[in-house]
């Protein structure tokens, strides 16, 4: 029997849990599985691909933080698709799309959280608790998250760990293109940056980090690629550490993974995260990572081997080993091979795919 999938998550922009989702729905077999998705708030840029691929895309228009007639519609909709498995991702979605999919009657409920949350409050920590009683499942990309949500209170058996995906691209683009898409004079060393402007991904160290890098070495680019609420903040930032001749900010970029295979190191200074798709697709793109030592970014980078895991906050060893690969081709080459290597072994899409698949019909067949 063709098992139908509803995916419930707020938005369909171009965010990490938002691509894994959409792959995630767009490849699953057809032969097995009649894939839909449900955008709580609003649509975005994934509606396009996924009704390419033939996936149906609903949107329920939620307009405000509590919004009874969303979940009303939401529950109609449920109704009309009669899935036989809900998965729902992040927080928003997993409060809604559970609570709607239990009054239509779904029988598999299976909720996704994404990143360690240390902004939840004590009412959101109480509403994933009591949630629990309509949820057989909880996926997550990294066991980092898993242990965050366990030491709240959630079951640490109730969660099964699918790491992200990620796809190894054919070639790459070449560095002359990239200054000629970003409009940037030729230098001899680049260094990227890419994350949502916002406090979770450490931009102020990174700022510093690359003030420290031009009186160093002088000749290099630090391109900072995404958009945010702190955008103005930390352009002002770069202007008072005086690394706005080094420093570029470029916004959010539709060609990042192609700007990712032409640059020579990707910092990621994240305070916490769940599972980088920055850093998988610079290893994807044979890209030495260069990150905070923090859970999540441990499933990810191996030390000394596809890059370099500096403690939190300790931007002279960051720029420290920095200026060793940038000086060191060799080095980079090497890190950049195992890179690929650790990618293509471990964050496959087929591997996601079908571990996603083998979940849903275990749990459909106990029903």
């Amino acid at each position: 029997m063709k098992l139908t999938v509803c995916q419930i998550i707020p938005t369909l922009v171009q965010g990490g849990a938002e691509k894994q989702m959409s792959l995630l729905a767009m490849h699953l077999d057809r032969q097995l599985f009649d894939s839909r998705v449900v955008a709580l708030s609003h649509s975005g840029p994934w509606e396009t691909p996924l009704r390419k691929a033939g996936v149906p895309v609903h949107v329920v228009g939620k307009n405000w933080k509590s919004d009874p007639r969303a979940l009303l519609r939401l529950t109609a909709m449920l109704r009309d698709i009669k899935p036989h498995i809900v998965q729902t991702w992040l927080f928003a979605a997993n409060s809604y799309g559970r609570s709607a999919a239990a009054r239509s009657g779904v029988p598999v409920i299976i909720a996704s959280e994404r990143c360690v949350d240390p902004w939840k409050s004590g009412w959101q920590g109480w509403i994933d608790r009591w949630m629990l009683r309509h949820t057989r499942c909880m996926t997550t990309n990294s066991s980092a998250v898993a242990d965050f949500y366990a030491q709240r209170g959630l079951p640490r058996d109730l969660f099964q760990v699918i790491p992200n995906a990620v796809t190894v691209p054919v070639g790459s683009l070449a560095r002359v293109d990239l200054f000629r898409r970003l409009n940037l004079p030729e230098r001899k060393y680049v260094v990227a940056a890419v994350g949502r402007l916002w406090p979770q991904k450490g931009y102020p160290d990174l700022l510093w980090a690359a003030e420290l890098l031009r009186v160093a070495l002088r000749d290099v680019w630090v391109i900072i690629l995404g958009d945010g609420p702190q955008r103005n903040y930390l352009q002002r930032l770069r202007d008072d550490y005086g690394c706005q001749d080094a420093v570029r900010f470029v916004g959010h970029r539709a060609d990042a993974s192609e700007l990712l295979s032409a640059v020579d190191l990707v910092w990621n200074g994240s305070l916490y995260e769940g599972q980088s798709n920055t850093i998988m697709e610079a290893m994807a793109a044979g890209v030495p990572v260069l990150a905070t030592d923090i859970p999540g970014n441990r499933d990810l980078v191996v030390h000394r081997q596809t890059g370099y895991l500096y403690p939190l906050g300790d931007v002279n060893q960051l720029i420290r080993w920095s200026a060793e690969l940038l000086q060191n081709p060799q080095l980079r080459s090497s890190m950049g091979r195992h890179s690929v290597q650790r990618v293509e072994q471990h964050f496959s899409l087929e591997r996601m795919v079908s571990a996603y698949s083998e979940l849903y019909q275990r749990l459909a067949a106990g029903s």
